[in-house]
């Protein structure tokens, strides 16, 4: 009895000694300790031997033993790193259920995918696994991370709602728990698009961005050869770049929502979107940008952070991941906050009659009726700063390169003209008829649009100005284009148009005209509008050869019709 009270003495004074070691070695994880533990510790103690000796000799954890042993994780709760084991016992985990596990990891292991990422590893083992002690005693209620970086609550009774068998197993590398019901995995939004049989159209298309990049941090070099460093144990791992561009909601450490349109939906949103990206023959890799640009531009706009729409905002407007700043908008002069939806839970709103599912880290909101318009989206009012020297093309018959000028604080155009600054093109000599020319970046094909030019009052720079404030301008536009096949296309306008030159005056040079190629997304821009002066040498006297441009506005057609 002496001999019992011992060596119970010896296992409290380690016991605490561990409780005190677990939380710096893992910066805070797991709680701390009291003195109502060791009841509960002391009760299910065991002496040496490894997890994997444990539930290997574990008559009664069968064909959980058959799992590990069939996936190499015999060998990892055999070594020195240290683990808690939620085992699933073997009224638990039947020898059918086990058998079908094994063959899906060989299934997959065939297939090339590694093992973190086999799902038999992923959604089972490590779903009963967690990274260092997390021992138990009726002040427990933790959450603590399964190797999966999935969440679970831990309690002196159950895990993740799961009730505790046995408990505070110790083993030289470990702990040890068991189970008589297996922890049902909860996935995150990533993983339940590629679950749902409705969503998988939208899966496997966000999941072909996914590749295996080589992690040289978390590999070990063993020397150089050679001049390159040969490693002992090289790391890679899956990254998305399409995920880091929109959403990780493949992250259990972010929380976020996705608005996913269903199978017959997504079918429906690319034919009417795959015209808007008509990418002309001669464009490097053309299929495939006609193909993945289609699909972005349907859900490019559909993940939203919550972490940057708190409950109350969430409920008046959903800010995506992809809405700029205000900013931003404010810098480029944006009239309509883009991917920024206003009420969207109301009826009509993007969120309305749709399917929530919740995840571990956020919500699915299956839709099978998107409303999210392309004009909240790509479908976008383009606008050309005329002093912005990318966008200025050609210029003929008149100064180059063109003056540009600012209107002051003290005028009374200040705020009239974007940016407060345009630009002078003045002809060569008393008659030349000038031409310039723009550049038009990111149209999109099918798309009917209106194009304005916004012309300045020459008392916009000089107030003194008397003659040039009666003078229009008397102009013809010309589009430039690319053809299906690369070559340059024009369409001509005969019909004159003149300005109010007493004011800042917005001009329609173009109604509804469709590009039939696309430059969305492309850095050289093939769409560009001509501005050409038709003023006669007998009509300079009551009309100006000067063009004072602020700006050319490309508007969808649909939008100038609201």
């Amino acid at each position: 009895m002496e001999g019992q009270t011992l060596s119970n003495k010896i296992k409290t004074v380690i016991f605490r000694f561990l409780c005190i070691l677990a939380p710096l070695t893992l910066g805070g994880v797991g709680g701390g300790c009291t003195s109502d533990w060791n009841t509960h510790y002391d009760a299910s103690t065991t002496d040496g031997g490894t997890l994997w000796q444990a539930i290997s000799a574990d008559g009664n954890l069968n064909n959980f033993s058959r799992v590990l042993q069939a996936t190499g994780y015999d060998v990892l709760l055999d070594g020195s790193q240290t683990y808690t084991v939620f085992a699933p016992t073997d009224a638990a985990l039947s020898a059918s259920q086990a058998d079908s596990l094994i063959a899906e990891y060989k299934k997959q292991e065939a297939a090339g995918i590694r093992a973190n990422d086999n799902t038999v590893v992923r959604q089972f083992l490590q779903n009963h696994i967690a990274l260092f002690r997390h021992p138990v005693s009726s002040l427990t209620n933790d959450s603590i991370k399964l190797m999966n970086s999935k969440y679970a609550l831990l309690t002196d009774k159950s895990l993740a709602g799961t009730d505790l068998k046995s408990t505070n197993e110790l083993h030289n590398n470990g702990l040890l728990f068991t189970l008589d019901r297996q922890v049902a995995y909860f996935p995150n939004v990533f993983e339940y698009l590629g679950h749902d049989p409705e969503l998988d159209s939208v899966y496997q298309f966000i999941n072909s961005y996914s590749v295996y990049e080589f992690n040289d941090a978390k590999s070990v070099p063993g020397g150089i050869v050679d001049g390159m460093t040969i490693y002992l144990d090289s790391v890679s791992e899956l990254h998305n770049s399409f995920l880091s561009k929109y959403g990780l909601i493949n992250s259990e450490d972010s929380t976020y929502w996705m608005l996913c349109p269903t199978n017959s939906e997504w079918s429906r949103l690319v034919e009417e979107y795959e015209p808007y990206f008509n990418y002309p023959r001669s464009v490097a890799k053309r299929d495939s940008m006609v193909y993945a640009t289609t699909r972005e531009a349907i859900i490019g706009g559909a993940f939203f952070n919550r972490t940057l729409n708190p409950d109350v905002a969430f409920l008046d407007s959903a800010v995506s991941t992809q809405a700029p700043s205000a900013q931003v908008r404010q810098q480029l002069d944006q009239d309509y906050p883009y991917y920024i939806y206003f009420k969207p839970f109301a009826e009509g709103g993007i969120f309305y009659d749709t399917k929530d599912i919740v995840c571990s880290n956020g919500h699915v909101r299956k839709s099978s009726h998107w409303n999210i318009s392309p004009y909240e989206t790509f479908a976008q009012t383009v606008k050309v700063e005329a002093e912005n020297i990318l966008y200025q093309d050609t210029i003929i018959n008149a100064v180059d390169p063109v003056i540009v000028r600012e209107v002051t604080s003290d005028n009374q155009f200040y705020g009239k003209v974007s940016g407060n600054t345009f630009v002078e093109v003045q002809p060569e000599t008393a008659t030349a008829q000038v031409t310039v020319t723009f550049k038009l970046p990111n149209m999109l094909s099918n798309m009917a649009y209106d194009i304005y030019g916004v012309f300045v009052p020459a008392t916009a720079y000089d107030p003194l100005e008397t003659v040039e404030i009666t003078k229009p301008n008397i102009m013809r536009p010309t589009l430039y284009y690319s053809d299906l096949n690369g070559r340059e296309a024009q369409q001509r306008y005969n019909k004159n148009i003149s300005n109010d030159p007493a004011k800042v005056d917005t001009v329609l040079l173009v109604n509804g005209f469709s590009f039939p190629t696309c430059s969305y997304g492309l850095s050289d821009a093939s769409a560009k509008i001509s501005i050409r002066s038709v003023v006669s040498a007998k009509q300079t006297a009551t009309n100006s050869l000067t063009f004072r441009i602020d700006c050319i506005i490309v508007k969808p057609h649909a939008l100038s019709e609201q």
